[in-house]
């Protein structure tokens, strides 16, 4: 089959790669700031950019589990890499706002304070980085089955990226809306069918609720997630 051949192709693909590429457009994004081809207002325009490639990286990320899930096609031992260069581009959007739009210290803390969509993505930032600090496999054993709930911090993570792009947003634009739509359908796929196999994993047997899962099977597939994820 096709998926066969495709999961095939892409065991063979090593991962490093990925981190290379992804590590390139901050770079060449700055590169076009500082030679004029962002506009008129290049440190807008660059942290525009920046912050609409880590969306898309964590709309990435969240594609996984349901790509593999309905389509069959594993992209799984691509996710943590995935995830880190999403929190890397957030981490960038942040920097050129602080460094080269604000600048001023106490200001900084002003507008976290008192602009809205700032509170927002400042909060999503904050979630992200124990994320990012635990996306290796030491964390994983470490931490255990704590390391799967700390981990979904990345649904109410992506909930306020998109929120953060819909505030900032002057007047009515139909981007902002198509990201959250997509970030609400993406969530919607990961959540529903692990609460339908909840569901169907319980059995009734002499009038009584038993859940069909063996002991010991969640530690197996907190080992099973050795590789890590952020998203």
């Amino acid at each position: 089959m096709f998926v066969d051949r495709l999961n095939g192709a892409m065991r063979r693909v090593p991962v490093w790669p990925v981190y290379v590429v992804g590590a390139l457009p901050p770079g060449i994004l700055l590169y076009m700031g500082a030679t004029g081809a962002l506009g008129v207002e290049p440190i807008k325009a660059l942290e525009h950019e920046l912050g609409e490639l880590a969306l898309k990286m964590l709309l990435l990320g969240l594609a996984v589990t349901p790509v593999r899930r309905f389509l069959g096609v594993n992209l799984m031992r691509f996710r943590r890499a995935i995830g880190l260069i999403t929190f890397y581009y957030v981490l960038c959007h942040l920097m050129v706002w602080l460094v080269l739009d604000v600048q001023i210290v106490g200001q900084i803390w002003a507008d976290i304070v008192k602009r809205p969509y700032i509170t927002v993505g400042m909060a999503a930032f904050v979630l992200m980085v124990p994320l990012a600090v635990t996306s290796n496999d030491w964390s994983v054993r470490r931490l255990g089955p704590t390391w799967r709930t700390l981990h979904k911090a990345v649904y109410g993570i992506a909930i306020l990226g998109g929120l953060h792009f819909l505030m900032l947003t002057k007047g009515f634009q139909v981007e902002p809306l198509a990201y959250m739509a997509v970030i609400l359908a993406l969530l919607a796929l990961r959540v529903a069918p692990r609460r339908r196999k909840a569901t169907t994993g319980r059995e009734i047997s002499d009038g009584k609720t038993v859940d069909s899962q063996e002991p010991g099977e969640s530690e197996r597939r907190v080992g099973r997630n050795r590789g890590g994820r952020l998203v």
